[in-house]
């Protein structure tokens, strides 16, 4: 996610540069250039400083994002003394994210809070990137970075709240509304840029969707109210960090450093990570975290991954099960290889995937795979509190020895009536004593062991293919789109 950003990001600012050099935009190419140089240049510095003296692991990645957004929106480099504050306003930007914490987690998105600061010395943003000669590749970079990180629902309440409360606004000023007045909203307003690159930052932004949505609807209105406020114009900028401290509110309020308890073999390539389990730390089952791990020549996938939690909130550990394929990321060579009492950071608790309120509603669970993780939060959970829930549970792999929890999942079936499915999909390991299903989960399958099928509500989970799959073959069955629980984990 981070490399699509960051890869994007560079891209937009070569063919910026490029455009400068051939007279295409107000500023030159040489400021343009000498901007993004001094602008990277203090972000890794920056950042790589800070991290040494608060002992933080951190991703590169993160320090040039955050300097190739700053580089698209303020005043490029025309002088030595704007060169001094281009730098002064990258190194606000990187310091941010360590001195204004909580436990660890930053607050406010940190381009956004350097260029606020700066706006009141006249030397703030001019979000030049809101140009018509760059909105094709603007567009296309920001359809990208929302489809990649699903979030499509958030980027439109922004945007739509937004448009409408700028042309309330414009309306109410009796501004003539043309077709160039449209126009100009997607091409002389860094809109699309703000909403895809800045607002959808994951550090920052609220864990569930429905808070999400609000999030959404509340910097839009602020992004687009040009009406005074007390002794100044709101600004896109003070728009996302008066939000922010909205998000801040309602999301979790730490970044948690976790201990290394034990490693257990769960099935084939599949490992059990067990880390300690701090006492302030809460989340519903199902939810998921981003893991960060110390490694000095991470891959192009870097140094971040996004894991759901498979253990209950009622145990005292954080589980992790991990599948370990060949050859391995240089994430995961990291994790393999971390001893007991090693330690890494998690963050950014997110996730819709977890069970309803209405403990009477009947449901169906569909896992292929490692997606079975989420899974086996829940029903671990439902054991230990002992709610028994009306749940067919359907858990496909390849092979027989891929299955992992199968002693915790045969208990519940026990203990609290659960029904479920093993389905084997390879037939040359399928043995003459194999009790379950097998192939591939269609519509047979579904109905000879789901007689209610539209009174259910169901649960996907394992690689996008899969769950993309299966929510067409559960529309054909006639399920609506609202009885179909998905989520975006970002770890296949």
């Amino acid at each position: 996610m981070y490399r699509v950003v960051l890869y994007g990001l560079l891209i937009l600012a070569a063919i910026s540069i490029a455009l400068g050099f051939a007279g295409q935009l107000e500023y030159h190419g040489v400021s343009l250039l000498i901007s993004l140089c001094i602008l990277i240049s203090v972000g890794v510095v920056t950042n790589y400083f800070f991290s040494q003296i608060f002992k933080v692991t951190t991703g590169i990645e993160s320090s040039l994002i955050t300097s190739l957004i700053l580089f698209f929106i303020v005043f490029p480099v025309n002088s030595f003394s704007s060169g001094t504050t281009v730098a002064l306003i990258g190194f606000v930007a990187i310091a941010s994210k360590y001195i204004l914490v909580y436990r660890k987690k930053h607050i406010f998105n940190p381009a956004a809070l350097a260029v606020f600061v700066f706006f009141y010395l006249d030397s703030g943003a001019v979000w030049w990137v809101a140009t018509p000669v760059l909105i094709v590749p603007t567009t296309m970079l920001c359809v990208l970075v929302v489809r990649k990180i699903r979030r499509f629902t958030l980027f439109f309440s922004f945007a739509t709240t937004a448009i409408l409360v700028y042309l309330i606004v414009s309306l109410s000023t009796k501004l003539v509304l043309s077709e160039a007045f449209f126009t100009q909203i997607f091409t002389s307003w860094p809109l699309i840029f703000f909403g895809a690159i800045m607002l959808t930052e994951p550090a920052t932004t609220p864990p569930t969707r429905k808070l999400q949505i609000v999030y959404g609807v509340l910097v839009g209105f602020l992004f687009s109210f040009q009406l005074k406020l007390l002794f100044f114009y709101p600004t896109p900028e003070f728009a996302l960090i008066v939000s922010n401290i909205f998000s801040f509110i309602v999301s979790s309020k730490y970044r948690l450093y976790l201990r290394l308890k034990s490693k257990t073999e769960l099935a084939s390539n599949i490992t059990e990570v067990s880390f300690n389990k701090p006492s302030f730390f809460t989340f519903k089952p199902g939810q998921y975290l981003e893991w960060t791990l110390p490694i000095l020549k991470a891959d192009s996938r870097g140094n971040r991954r996004y894991f759901t939690i498979a253990s209950s909130p009622t145990e005292n550990e954080i589980k992790l099960g991990i599948r370990f394929n060949e050859p391995p990321s240089s994430f995961k060579k990291r994790l393999h290889a971390l001893g007991k009492n090693d330690t890494a950071t998690a963050g950014q608790l997110l996730g819709d995937f977890t069970l309803p309120s209405d403990t009477s509603k009947k449901l169906v669970f569909i896992a292929g795979g490692i997606g079975v993780t989420p899974f086996r939060s829940m029903i671990k959970y439902l054991l230990d509190v002992g709610e028994e829930r009306d749940i067919v549970f359907f858990y496909a792999n390849k092979v027989k020895n891929e299955i992992a929890y199968k002693e915790l999942f045969d208990e519940a079936v026990k203990k609290l009536g659960i029904s479920i499915v093993y389905i084997l999909s390879e037939d040359e390991e399928i043995s003459t004593d194999w009790k379950g299903e097998k192939g591939r989960i269609d519509k047979k399958m579904l109905k000879k062991h789901v007689s209610d099928i539209s009174e259910r509500t169901f649960y996907l989970s394992g690689p996008n293919s899969m769950v993309t799959n299966y929510k067409k073959l559960l529309r054909s069955l006639g399920v609506r789109s609202s009885a179909i629980v998905t989520d975006y984990f970002p770890g296949f």
